[in-house]
C-alpha cells in the first residue's frame, strides 16, 4: 500500500517532481545511515560498560567523541547565566538561626507522601521526601530554630522512604508507577518507560504495587535510590536508628549490583551512595564497588582536553545540573578513599578538572546553577577544608562564594531560591564557619 501511494503522484507530475521527490529519499536515506553509525559507537560503550572493561569504554568514548566534534561538552540546552548583585552578602547569623523555620509552612503544603498511599496517583518521585529529610536534618545539626519541628518532619519522611522501600521488596527505593498525572520531567520519563515496557510486555516484572522496582538495566531507578540512600544514612548518623541504617544498606547493596550504563550521571549515584556507605559502615566492598564505578562508569566521561575540558562529553551530561550531581559524587568517593589508594589520585584529578571547567565560568559568568552546585560545593569545600591550595585552584572557594551571595539576594527578595537538602546545609555551613 504504500508504494502505491509513492507512485501515483509520479504518474501525473513533471520529470522535475520525480527528481526532487528521489532526492529527499536520497536524504532521508543518508540520514538514516548516518544516524545507524552514530549509533555503532554507542552501543559499543554500552556493551563495554556492561563487560566493565575499562579500555573498551575508552575506545568507544573516542569514538563518540569523534562523531560529536566540536559540539563534544555542549549542553543539549543553552546555559543561562544569572549575573550576582554586585557588592552582594552572605546571610546575617540571625537570618541563619532563623532560616529554616521560614521554610516550615511550605514543606507543610507539600508534603504529599504518608504511609498507604497510591503509588499511581503521586505526581513527585521520592527525591522530593529525601531532599526534605536532609534538609531537616542539617537544621537539626546546626541547632537551627525549630529544630524539635525539623526532627519530627525528617522522621516523618524516613518512615515514609523506609515503608516505600518495603513495598518494593528488592531494596530499592523505587518509582511511582503513575501514568498521566503531571508534567514533571522525572515522571513524564518514567511513564515513557513504562509504555515500553507494557510493549515488550514486561510490566509485570517491573512493577510490584503500584512502584516501579526495576529498571530493566535503563539506570534509572539509580538516581532515587542515590538520593535516599544517602538521606537516611544521614538519619542514622544523627538518631541512631537501627531500622533505618538496615533501610539504607539494602539500598547500598542494590546499587552494588546494578550494571554500569551509559548515562554517567545515573551511575554517579550509586557511587554517591556506596561512598557514604562506606564512611558509614567501614565496609570495604561498598568501596570497592564505589571505585569501579567512578573509575569505569563515571570518569571516562569527561573530556581531558579541548575547549570543554573537565565538562562530560555528550550534551546530556554537559549541563550544569549534571555535571555537579558527578562531582558531588567524586568528592565523596575522594573523602574516603585512602591516601595510599592510587585510585585516589586519579579521582581528584578528575575531580579538580571538572571543578575547574564550571566554576571558572560561574565566577566570570555568573551563576548557571543553584541547587546541585551548592551542594556539590558545600561538600567541596568541607572535604578539603585543610588543602587551602585545592580550593583555590579549582575555583572552588571562589564559585561558592558567587552561589551564595546570588542566594542570599534571592532571599532577600523574599524568594527560596533553592530545595530543602540544599537550604538547611547551605545554613549549616554559614553557621559553621568560623567568625571573621
Amino acid at each position: 500500500m504504500e508504494q502505491k501511494i509513492l507512485m501515483k503522484p509520479i504518474q501525473c507530475v513533471g520529470p522535475g517532481f520525480v527528481m526532487r521527490k528521489l532526492a529527499w529519499f536520497g536524504m532521508l536515506f543518508a540520514l538514516t545511515q548516518l544516524r545507524a553509525a552514530n549509533d555503532l559507537p554507542l552501543a559499543a560503550l554500552g556493551r563495554a560498560l556492561l563487560a566493565e572493561d575499562l579500555p573498551a569504554v575508552r575506545t568507544a568514548v573516542a569514538d563518540v567523541r569523534r562523531i560529536l566534534g566540536d559540539k563534544a561538552g555542549v549542553p543539549e540546552t543553552a546555559d543561562k547565566y544569572s549575573s550576582v548583585p554586585e557588592g552582594g552578602s552572605w546571610l546575617s547569623a540571625a537570618e541563619v538561626q532563623g532560616g529554616f523555620t521560614r521554610h516550615f509552612s511550605e514543606l507543610e503544603k507539600l508534603r504529599w507522601w504518608r504511609i498507604g498511599l497510591d503509588p499511581t496517583k503521586l505526581s513527585r518521585p521520592l527525591r522530593d521526601p529525601a531532599s526534605v529529610l536532609a534538609g531537616n536534618l542539617a537544621a537539626c545539626r546546626a541547632k537551627l530554630d525549630g529544630a524539635d519541628q525539623s526532627l519530627a518532619m525528617a522522621r516523618d519522611a524516613a518512615q515514609f522512604l523506609m515503608w516505600a522501600q518495603e513495598q518494593a521488596g528488592n531494596g530499592v527505593y523505587p518509582f511511582p508507577a503513575a501514568r498521566g498525572v503531571t508534567g514533571d520531567k522525572a515522571m513524564a520519563a518514567a511513564n515513557e518507560f513504562l509504555r515500553r515496557a507494557e510493549q515488550e510486555g514486561l510490566a509485570k516484572q517491573v512493577v510490584k504495587d503500584g512502584w516501579v522496582m526495576d529498571d530493566l538495566g535503563d539506570g534509572g531507578l539509580q538516581f532515587d535510590n542515590g538520593e535516599c540512600g544517602v538521606a537516611m544514612f544521614e538519619y542514622y548518623e544523627l538518631t541512631h536508628d537501627e531500622k533505618a541504617l538496615a533501610s539504607a544498606r539494602k539500598s547500598s547493596d542494590w546499587a552494588m549490583g546494578r550494571k554500569l550504563v551509559r548515562n554517567w550521571n545515573y551511575n554517579s549515584f550509586s557511587v554517591y551512595l556506596l561512598a557514604k556507605a562506606f564512611a558509614v559502615t567501614g565496609e570495604k566492598r561498598y568501596l570497592d564497588a564505589a571505585k569501579t564505578k567512578a573509575l569505569i562508569g563515571v570518569i571516562p566521561g569527561q573530556l581531558t582536553n579541548g575547549p570543554h575540558a573537565g565538562r562530560w562529553l555528550d550534551p546530556h551530561n554537559a549541563r550544569p545540573a549534571y555535571h555537579y550531581i558527578m562531582l558531588r559524587a567524586l568528592t565523596q568517593l575522594a573523602a574516603v578513599l585512602p591516601a595510599e589508594d592510587p585510585a585516589r589520585a586519579e579521582v581528584v584529578k578528575a575531580l579538580a578538572l571538572g571543578l575547574k571547567a564550571r566554576n571558572k565560568e560561574m565566577v566570570s559568568r555568573g551563576v548557571m546553577n543553584k541547587d546541585k552546585s551548592t551542594e556539590a560545593l558545600l561538600l567541596v569545600e568541607q572535604v578539603f577544608a585543610k588543602n587551602p591550595a585545592f580550593l583555590r585552584d579549582t575555583d572552588s572557594s571562589a564559585a561558592l562564594d558567587v552561589l551564595v551571595r546570588a542566594v542570599s539576594a534571592e532571599v532577600h527578595r523574599g524568594k527560596s531560591p533553592l530545595g530543602p537538602r540544599e537550604w538547611g546545609l547551605l545554613l549549616e555551613h554559614i553557621k559553621g564557619r568560623p567568625k571573621p
